[in-house]
């Protein structure tokens, strides 16, 4: 994607006498018309709304400039202003052409919003420069412009899928089988990577936390039959450790994955897989599936030996297999290998 989808960013403050000022901006030529009617308008839509600071992204249009805004409200604690509280926004500008990657994945992008707002309002509350101030303002563009740029090969890789495949040919069966794959572990490790590169053959530069659970599908044709892989990517941070207990249920083949460079997530696995054999509903006395040892790529990084997570692996009577996402070794045939196994303990039933 090319960075012009972002075609402006903008930081604006509500001065209690004069009323909105923006701040900082990007471009830096950007046109004064174009930044005072960014400032005026997102702090308008927030004061007309009586005082109500939306918790989620916002977006508005800007008809005049043919452009939409996604808005990042502020409020930092100011015993200086009326009531206590500083107001101030940040408006991205966008092209009404690219608003379909706006919507559809507004939660990864107020992940970074949140994150950069956070560390404006400590500067803000230091009383930092605005070159500091504007220094953050870039990196969340040049974040943003990342993202981005993830989700849209995202989307051109799926919008290359058959919408409507032919039936199978060569007398392979078009009655298959469906299987419900959990893939657990630690926060960035690589699950939506290892997922994505399975389901769309590609892999994200970013990494977007998974808000409580993200499900995606795939069809493989093992021994002349379909078999459905339904994933569930389970987001590893401890918050959502209540809610995913209910995602376990009906789980037939599970993944738990580890980064090979970080060794403090491979002695989470345990942990993991106890949470999963205490969890999973109905009551299975093996679990099938594999521990992944993820970004084998980066060979210089590696902090856990084949031995020690084959150790583990031998342990839960899983099978170990090092991956990359980046790269897309063995992926494929972790899932395909997965599939086997599953299809062959339906078949014993």
């Amino acid at each position: 994607m090319p960075e012009e989808i972002i075609q402006a960013i903008v930081y604006t403050i509500l001065d209690e006498r004069i009323g909105p000022q923006p701040l900082l901006w990007y471009p830096i030529d950007l046109k004064e018309e174009i930044r005072m009617s960014v400032g005026i308008k997102s702090i308008t839509m927030l004061t007309t709304d009586y005082g109500v600071m939306p918790n989620s992204l916002v977006i508005i249009p800007f008809p005049s400039f043919n452009l939409k805004g996604i808005i990042k409200y502020i409020e930092r604690q100011e015993d200086s202003y009326r009531g206590g509280v500083e107001v101030s926004t940040i408006t991205l500008l966008f092209n009404e052409t690219d608003d379909i990657i706006f919507y559809k994945y507004m939660d990864y992008l107020e992940t970074a919003f949140s994150e950069y707002a956070e560390r404006i309002i400590d500067l803000e509350n230091k009383k930092a420069n605005t070159d500091e101030i504007f220094a953050e303002i870039n990196n969340l563009r040049n974040k943003l412009t990342e993202i981005l740029n993830d989700l849209r090969n995202k989307e051109k890789t799926t919008s290359k899928l058959e919408a409507f495949p032919e039936e199978a040919e060569n007398g392979v069966s078009i009655t298959g089988y469906n299987f419900k794959i959990v893939v657990c572990g630690d926060p960035s490790v690589g699950k939506s990577s290892t997922i994505l590169r399975f389901t769309d053959n590609a892999f994200m530069r970013t990494y977007i936390p998974t808000l409580g659970v993200a499900i995606s599908e795939k069809n493989l044709t093992v021994n002349n039959l379909t078999i459905n892989l339904i994933l569930w990517d389970i987001a590893g941070q401890s918050k959502f450790e209540l809610m995913r207990r209910h995602f376990y249920q009906g789980t037939e083949g599970v993944i738990l994955i580890f980064d090979l460079t970080n060794r403090k997530t491979f002695e989470s696995i345990p942990n993991w897989y106890k949470d999963l054999k205490k969890n999973v509903t109905p009551p299975q006395e093996k679990l099938t599936g594999f521990i992944l040892g993820n970004k084998e790529d980066l060979v210089s990084d590696i902090e856990v030996t084949i031995e020690e997570a084959m150790e583990i692996a031998n342990e839960f009577d899983l099978e170990y297999i090092e991956t990359s996402a980046l790269t897309g070794k063995n992926i494929e045939e972790s899932f395909f290998k997965l599939s086997e196994a599953l299809l062959n303990s339906r078949k014993k039933i």
